[in-house]
């Protein structure tokens, strides 16, 4: 895993987990505008 430098006045990119809808945003934002499933962060990884 790679660190990643966390500004919190910054505008991070948010992912749809089904539709695949990218958001950028400073904080987690919500339901996905395109089909209302979860965003996630994308510089966060999955396990």
């Amino acid at each position: 895993m790679r660190d990643v430098t966390q500004t919190p006045d910054e505008e991070t990119p948010y992912e749809c987990f089904d539709c695949g809808n990218v958001v950028f945003a400073e904080d987690n934002p919500e339901p996905c505008s395109n089909c209302g499933s979860e965003m996630r962060n994308r510089q966060t990884p999955i396990e």
